[in-house]
Order: structure tokens, then C-alpha cells, then sequence
């Protein structure tokens, strides 16, 4: 148990971090899992925008690598020029 208010606030702020890190993790993996399924052209186009701009946020905020970052939107954009042909 802390005993320093310091320690006690950083739990506190630790702990807020950590579900929101969570959250935004978890909706930008489903929103992906989405877009992955989808099989029609417009519809994805459509939802590309929105899930690439979640991987940035994430890759911006360092929940995740950069590097990772790129080669997800790089699938994503796979994914679109496969169902075009």
C-alpha cells in the first residue's frame, strides 16, 4: 500500500491510463477484425479511412510500434486491392 500521496496519485493515474490504453486497443483490434471481413469494395473503402486513422492514434499515443503500425495498414491496404481485382 502506498503511503505517500505522490504514490497514491500515480496509482490512481496508472490504473486510468491502463483501461483507457485498453479500450482503445481492444476497439481499434475489433475495427480491424470488421474491415477484414468485409467483401465488398465499397463498403471497405468506405471504412478504410476511419481504421487507419485508429491504427495512427495508437501508433502516435505508443500503445503500439510504429513499425507495427505500418505493416497493419499495409494488410489493410492489401486487403482492398485483392477484392478489387
Amino acid at each position: 500500500m502506498a503511503h505517500h500521496k505522490s504514490a497514491q496519485k500515480r496509482i490512481r493515474q496508472t490504473a486510468k491510463r491502463r483501461l483507457e490504453n485498453r479500450y482503445y486497443g481492444k476497439t481499434t483490434r475489433n475495427a480491424i477484425r470488421k474491415y477484414m471481413a468485409l467483401t465488398e469494395v465499397s463498403e471497405a473503402q468506405a471504412q478504410m479511412g476511419n481504421v487507419i486513422s485508429m491504427v495512427d492514434k495508437l501508433a502516435k499515443r505508443n500503445q503500439i510500434h510504429k513499425n507495427k503500425a505500418s505493416n497493419i495498414k499495409s494488410k489493410i491496404m492489401l486487403h482492398l486491392n485483392n477484392m478489387k481485382k
